[in-house]
Formats: C-alpha cells, sequence, structure tokens
C-alpha cells in the first residue's frame, strides 16, 4: 500500500532515491497503484541481483512503512523507504534534525500538539526502519509497540472528545438551571420586597391605631374628669343647700 502526496514532503524517515512511475498527471488513484506496483516489480528485478536476505529485508521495510508516491512537475514518483543500514552518525543526525525541526515548525514542549506528536512518529518510524534492517523481528515487535501506542492514543482521544461534549452539555444544563434559579429568585426577591411592604403597611396602621386609641383614651379620660367634676360641684352645690336649709330650721 502506497501514499500518494500532491508533492514531495519533509520526513525524518530515510527514503531511497526516488523512481519515476508515469508522465502522465492526473491520473487515478487505480493507475497510479498499478504503476507503482510495475515499479516495484522493475525495482524488484533490478534488486534480484543482491543477496535473497536483503530482498526478504526489502519486503519487510516495506510492509512497515510503505512507500509514497508524489507529484512533481506533471510526473508521478514513488519513493520506498531505504534499506541502508544507519550508523552511529546516523542516529546522532536523527536527533539533531528532530529538534531542529521541533523549533522550526514551533511545537509545544507540554501538552497536546499535532506537530510534536508527527514529528515523533516520524523518527520513531526511522528507528524501526533502522531495528528492521538489522533484526526484522525486533521490528516487526517495535510496529506492534507503535500501533498499540497510536489505539492507546486514539482512546484517549476519543475520551477526551466525549468528556468534553459531556462537558459541554453539562455547562449548557448548568447554564440553563443557573437561567432558571435567577428567574426564581428573582421572583422571591420580588415576594420578599411585596411582603416587606405589607409589614410596613401593617406596621404604619398599627402606629395608627395606637395614636387613634391613645387618643380615644385621652378624650375618655377628660370626659370622665369633666363629668367627675360637673358631679362634685353638683353635690357641692347641693350640700351647701342643704346646710343651708338646716341652718334655717334650727333657728
Amino acid at each position: 500500500m502506497t501514499t500518494t502526496q500532491s508533492s514531495k514532503t519533509f520526513s525524518l524517515v530515510k527514503y531511497d532515491t526516488p523512481i519515476l512511475v508515469s508522465k502522465a498527471f492526473g491520473k487515478s488513484k487505480a493507475g497510479a497503484n498499478s504503476n507503482a506496483s510495475s515499479a516495484a516489480t522493475s525495482a524488484s528485478s533490478n534488486r534480484s541481483k543482491d543477496a535473497t536476505s536483503t530482498m526478504r529485508t526489502e519486503d519487510y521495510l516495506n510492509s512497515i512503512l510503505p512507500p509514497r508516491e508524489y507529484q512533481d512537475g506533471g510526473q508521478l514518483w514513488v519513493q520506498y523507504v531505504s534499506p541502508t543500514p544507519a550508523t552511529r552518525i546516523d542516529v546522532i543526525n536523527l536527533q539533531d534534525e528532530l529538534d531542529k525541526k521541533l523549533q522550526e515548525r514551533q511545537a509545544r514542549e507540554t501538552g497536546i500538539c499535532p506537530i510534536r506528536e508527527e514529528l515523533y512518529s516520524q523518527a520513531f518510524d526511522e528507528l524501526i526502519r533502522q531495528v528492521t534492517i538489522n533484526c526484522a523481528e525486533r521490528g516487526f515487535l517495535l510496529v506492534r509497540v507503535r500501533d498499540e501506542i497510536k489505539m492507546t492514543i486514539q482512546a484517549y482521544q476519543t475520551l477526551y472528545e466525549s468528556s468534553v461534549a459531556y462537558g459541554m452539555r453539562k455547562a449548557l444544563q448548568a447554564e440553563q438551571r443557573k437561567s432558571e434559579m435567577l428567574i426564581k429568585i428573582n421572583q422571591l426577591n420580588d415576594n420578599c420586597d411585596e411582603l416587606e411592604q405589607e409589614v410596613d403597611d401593617l406596621k404604619r396602621r398599627i402606629q395608627q391605631l395606637l395614636k387613634q386609641e391613645k387618643k380615644e383614651k385621652e378624650l375618655g379620660e377628660k370626659r370622665h374628669q369633666d363629668d367627675m367634676k360637673s358631679i362634685n360641684d353638683d353635690n357641692q352645690l347641693l350640700k351647701n343647700q342643704l346646710k343651708a336649709m338646716l341652718t334655717n330650721v334650727t333657728h
């Protein structure tokens, strides 16, 4: 299986010299794949002079890291992974190139970063290529580890997206509930204002009733005192008249 691109792109994985597949631009993918297969056949025939173990290693590499296709100048090119063993210098250069690309593309040092993930994935594929050339079984085991890591990351991404969606739903529900609670609070505040107004009215009525009762009580006491004074005056007058009458009778 090959990967088709519109133009040649940078990769930390080491590839062989590109092979011209077709000069026709814009062929269908099926045609491109058939041309790639024919190119692979011709390339395999050219490499048939090498040892069988080398061919087997190249087949392993092509199955682990499929060749890539790209279009350049109206021509279709295919590029296979390099079967050349890596040296210590190659590993050091890979590390330097990785650090350089991380800085050039301004990858984040921490957190989720697609750029950093892509570059480290390419670096890991290059390490798999280097290991597979020396030991195919170890390379296939690393591929299993790589695929497991990718599957785990994909599961975490799915879980993250689900948690984000869940959080958004909860946030919307909380916002809706907040609006309902605000409406209810406003209603309760209005009720409190009405009750406070009613309490104030009742207090004013009580004050008015107390004043009226006090006034009526004062008027009643005054009338009572006036009545008592009038009665006392009448009694005193009658006493005086009675004394006068008794005095006249005795004389």
